[in-house]
C-alpha cells in the first residue's frame, strides 16, 4: 500500500514531507497535484526529505506526497539504443511529441515504448534449465547491436515451460519458467533495475588489454584498460567535449552511453545534432545506432543531475551483462558534484572542503567502481567490460579543487588538458608532463605480444625526451640556444618532432583522426630513427643546423597523414631518403 504524506516545507528542489513514517530511503514519490517525481534522501521520524527532479514552483504546504514504495529504477530492454533520455529515463523525443518544445511539469512517459513491436528470436528451448543471467533469445535492435534477452538477475531460475519466437511488445510474455517449488515466472523482453544498486556479476577480472581509441597520445603514452577508469580534467575551451566525441566515435567498444550531466545547453545541442550525423567506422551507418544519450543540461532541475549519472551507468551495466564492451562517458562529474553540494546545503549538513559534502569522495567512488571487466551471470561463460570516462571541469582549471582531487584518488588514468596547448591549436591538448596512466605496466605484455616487443620502451623514451625538453627550455630562456651542446640541441629537435608530428592529431582529417596501433609504432620508430641517425651523423662531424634542416623532415612531419594502406611503403621511402641526406651532410 502506498504511503501518503503532506508537504511541510519547500526549499527549491528539496521538499520536506510529514506523515511518511512507513516510507523507505530512496523510495520514489509523487509530489503535489501534478505528481512531480522525487526521491527520498533523508528520514527523520515521520518526516522525509525528498529531492524533486522537476521544478517545484507551485508546490505549497499541505500538498499530497505519495510514495510508490519502490526505488528509482530504469527499464531495460529493446528500444534503449538510439534513444535520448533525461536524467530519470524519460524519453525526450516522446515528451516533445506529447507536449511540444516546452516540457510541462509532471509530464511523464515510460522509458521503453509500449506500442513498438520487436522480432524476438528464441535461442532457448522448452525443457532447458536456466538461471539468472542466461540468454533465452535475441532481438535485432539496430544493425550494430544484437539485443540479448536475459533471465533477470533476481530470478531463481528453473525449467522453461514455454517459449516462442515471434513479434512482441516489451511487456508481452515471451517465456514461462517453472521453478522447483512448482511456481512459475513469466519473462518479457523488459526488466527493471534500481539505479543505485550495481548489477551483479560472477567474477571481476584484472585489466589485461587496452581500450584502443586510435588517439596516439592516449593509446601509446597514457593507455586506458578495457574496463578501466579515466578522467579528463581541463578548463573552459581546452577541448574536453572534442576529446569525448573522439572517444565515443573511435573507441573499440560495442556501445557508448553518453551522459551530458549539467552541461551547457548549447554544448548538449551540438552533441544531439552531431552524433546522428557521425558515421560509425564499424558499420558506416549513423553512430547513434550504438549510442544512448542522456541529456541533463545545466538549466534543468539540479536534483536530476545525480540521477542521470546512475541512470547512465545502470544502462551500461545491462549491456555489459550481455557480454558487450561498453564505454560510459560522463560530461561532467563537476556539475554532478555541484548538485550534491546544493542538496547538501539545503539539508543543512555539515559542509566539507569548499562547501562540498563530506561524502563527495565516496559518491564518486560508487560511480567509478561500477566499471570493470567481469564474467557475467549465466551458465555460459561470457565476459563483458564497462569503461568509465568522466570529464571534470575545475573552476579556472585549478585541479587542486576537491572534485578533481577526489576523482584522481579513484581513477587510474589522468588525461590532463592544458589551455595553453589548446590555444596553440595542439589537439588533443593533453599535457604530457602531468598526465599519467597506472595501467601501463599491466598492459605492457599485451602491447609486446600484439604490437611490438619494444612498444612500451619506445613510448617511455618519448615521455623521457619530452621531460628532458622541459628542463632544457628553462636553460634556453636563461642563457639562449647557443649555450646548448649539439647533443642537447638534437634533443630539442626530436622533442619538437614528437610534439608536432606524433602527439598532435587532426580530428578533422580523414587520415589522421584515427591511427591504428601498428601505424603508431611505425611513426614513433621513424621519428626515433631520425634522432639516432642524426646523433650518429653529428658524432661524425655533421653540423647540427644542417641535420635539423634536412629536406626529409618535411616528409617526416607529414608522415602521420599518410593513408593506412600506404604507410609501410611510404615510411620505407622516407627512411631511405633520410639515409641519403644524412650521408650528404657528413664531411668526408
Amino acid at each position: 500500500m502506498s504511503t501518503q504524506g503532506r508537504v511541510y516545507k519547500v526549499a527549491g528542489p528539496l521538499v520536506i514531507a510529514e506523515g511518511m513514517r512507513s516510507a523507505n530511503m530512496f523510495d520514489v514519490v509523487h509530489v503535489g497535484e501534478k505528481e512531480l517525481i522525487g526521491e527520498i534522501i533523508e528520514m527523520h521520524g515521520d518526516r522525509a526529505s525528498v529531492q524533486v527532479y522537476e521544478e517545484t514552483a507551485g508546490i505549497g504546504r499541505g500538498d499530497e506526497v505519495v510514495s510508490t514504495d519502490a526505488p528509482l529504477s530504469v527499464e531495460l530492454g529493446p528500444g534503449l539504443v538510439t534513444n535520448i533520455y533525461d536524467g530519470i529515463q524519460r524519453p525526450l523525443e516522446t515528451l516533445r511529441e506529447m507536449a511540444g518544445s516546452n516540457l510541462k511539469k509532471g509530464i511523464s512517459a515510460p522509458g521503453l515504448d509500449r506500442s513498438r513491436v520487436w522480432d524476438f528470436d528464441a535461442t532457448a528451448s522448452v525443457g532447458d534449465s536456466v538461471c539468472a543471467g542466461d540468454i533465452i533469445g535475441t532481438v535485432r535492435e539496430t544493425e550494430a547491436v544484437l539485443h540479448k534477452i536475459m533471465v533477470p538477475p533476481a530470478s531463481r531460475g528453473g525449467k522453461i515451460r514455454s517459449i516462442r519466437s515471434g513479434s512482441f511488445r516489451v511487456t508481452d510474455t515471451v517465456a514461462v519458467i517453472e521453478r522447483e517449488d512448482g511456481s512459475s515466472e513469466e519473462l518479457s523482453l523488459m526488466q527493471k533495475w534500481p539505479v543505485r544498486i550495481s548489477r551483479p556479476y560472477r567474477e571481476k577480472l584484472p585489466p589485461t588489454e587496452p581500450l584502443i581509441t586510435g588517439q596516439r597520445n592516449m593509446d601509446s603514452m597514457f593507455p586506458i584498460a578495457r574496463g578501466g577508469t579515466a578522467c579528463v580534467p581541463g578548463p573552459f575551451g581546452s577541448g574536453k567535449t572534442v576529446v569525448q566525441h573522439q572517444l565515443a566515435k573511435w573507441s573499440d567498444v560495442d556501445l557508448v552511453v553518453y551522459i551530458g550531466c549539467g552541461e551547457r545547453g548549447n554544448e548538449m545541442t551540438d552533441v544531439l545534432r552531431e552524433f546522428p550525423e557521425l558515421a560509425d567506422p564499424r558499420t558506416g551507418r549513423s553512430l547513434m545506432e550504438r549510442t544512448i544519450l542522456i541529456a541533463n543540461t545545466s538549466d534543468m532541475p539540479v536534483a536530476a543531475r545525480e540521477a542521470s549519472i546512475y541512470t547512465g551507468i545502470t544502462i551500461a551495466e545491462y549491456f555489459r551483462d550481455m557480454g558487450y564492451s561498453v564505454a560510459v562517458i560522463a560530461d561532467s562529474t563537476s556539475r554532478w558534484a555541484e548538485a550534491l553540494r546544493e542538496m547538501s546545503g539545503r539539508l543543512e549538513e555539515m559542509p566539507g572542503e569548499e562547501g562540498y559534502p563530506a561524502y563527495l569522495t565516496s559518491r564518486l567512488a560508487q560511480f567509478y567502481e561500477r566499471a570493470g571487466k567481469v564474467v557475467c551471470l549465466g551458465s555460459d561463460r561470457r565476459e563483458g567490460a564497462l569503461s568509465a570516462i568522466g570529464a571534470v571541469s575545475p573552476p579556472g582549471g585549478d585541479i587542486s579543487e576537491p572534485v578533481s582531487q577526489a576523482t584522481l584518488r579513484i581513477v587510474k588514468v589522468f588525461w590532463g588538458l592544458d589551455s595553453a596547448l589548446a590555444y596553440r591549436r595542439h589537439f588533443p591538448a593533453i599535457n604530457w608532463l602531468n598526465s599519467y596512466s597506472l595501467y601501463r605496466d599491466r598492459l605492457a605484455q599485451w602491447y609486446a605480444e600484439n604490437v611490438a616487443s619494444d612498444f612500451m620502451e619506445k613510448t617511455q623514451r618519448c615521455l623521457k625526451t619530452l621531460q628532458t625538453e622541459a628542463s632544457l627550455n628553462e636553460i634556453v630562456q636563461l642563457v639562449g640556444m647557443d649555450a646548448l651542446s649539439p647533443d642537447d640541441r638534437m634533443t630539442l629537435e626530436i622533442s619538437r618532432s614528437l610534439r608536432e608530428d606524433y602527439l598532435q592529431q587532426d580530428a578533422m582529417s580523414d587520415t589522421d583522426t584515427y591511427t591504428p596501433l601498428d601505424k603508431q609504432y611505425a611513426l614513433l620508430s621513424l621519428l626515433f630513427s631520425f634522432e639516432d641517425k642524426g646523433r650518429e651523423a653529428i658524432k661524425k662531424g655533421a653540423d647540427i643546423d644542417a641535420v635539423s634542416e634536412l629536406p626529409v623532415r618535411e616528409r617526416i612531419g607529414r608522415a602521420k597523414a599518410v593513408p593506412y594502406e600506404n604507410y609501410r611503403a611510404e615510411y620505407a621511402e622516407i627512411e631511405a631518403e633520410l639515409d641519403r641526406e644524412l650521408e650528404a651532410v657528413i664531411p668526408v
